[in-house]
């Protein structure tokens, strides 16, 4: 990583967006302190990522492509789990699974085992174990990598909504440069460990010039198309979490 400056309002949809290899991930895992980072400081929901790693953990949420929710059981008792290990009391944690089912819209299929859900369900699941503890700040690594359309559709309602209901801010990658376009206000991208350029997607475009799309804004500041980049592991990975969530 190189020298990064940047911020983004509370209560916004930040989009991270560049081609595979960009530095995204390394970015993510160092802003949820995965990752201790190479030299700076970054401060997440007001906290010092490096000297306040434990305040920054109880505020944040993080849904990475990798499968998180257990197969072998059911939604309830996954979500039971992120209860437990968020700290969740005991006597709240029926009633905060029962609000969170409803709301990802899971009541009708809480007691069945996760493997016979959609991918669809599954990643509103997801969400919802990052939720248990009501973060102030949501990580999201390509939500709707993999998903059908409308499950897609679904996905950007919900993040709409956590948005609204939670007052919650949520950093997302994706390389759907729509997705970026419908949810995210700014959207920074990324381009060899360094911000290429940052702002609103109406801005970015016009700036490009009146018939310009956030691809073309994608292809102007990384010099590659929005389809290509990567290499064999990124491919592997890519398809990987599209088979889990297919």
């Amino acid at each position: 990583m190189n020298q990064l400056t940047f911020s983004f309002p509370r209560g916004s949809i930040f989009g991270l967006l560049g081609p595979n290899g960009a530095g995204k991930s390394t970015l993510i895992k160092m802003l949820t302190t995965l990752l201790p980072p190479s030299e700076g400081t970054a401060l997440v929901a007001g906290f010092d990522i490096v000297r306040e790693s434990r305040e920054v953990r109880r505020r944040i949420g993080y849904v990475s492509q990798m499968l998180s929710a257990d197969g072998d059981l059911t939604g309830r008792e996954n979500l039971l789990i992120s209860a437990k290990l968020y700290g969740i009391p005991r006597s709240e944690r029926t009633l905060r699974i029962n609000d969170f089912l409803e709301f990802m819209d899971l009541s009708s299929a809480a007691d069945k085992l996760v493997k016979h859900y959609s991918g669809g369900m599954i990643r509103r699941l997801e969400i919802a174990q990052s939720m248990m503890h009501r973060p102030n700040v949501l990580f999201l690594d390509e939500p709707t990598v993999g998903l059908d359309p409308f499950a897609k559709q679904a996905v950007w309602n919900l993040i709409r909504e956590l948005r609204k209901e939670f007052h919650a801010t949520i950093l997302m990658t994706t390389h759907d440069m729509q997705e970026a376009d419908e949810l995210c206000e700014p959207v920074a991208f990324m381009h060899r460990g360094t911000i290429a350029t940052i702002g609103s997607p109406a801005a970015l475009k016009a700036a490009l010039g009146p018939e310009a799309t956030l691809s073309d804004v994608f292809i102007h500041y990384t010099g590659t198309d929005v389809s290509e980049g990567g290499d064999l592991r990124d491919v592997a990975r890519t398809r990987h979490t599209s088979q889990r969530l297919g």
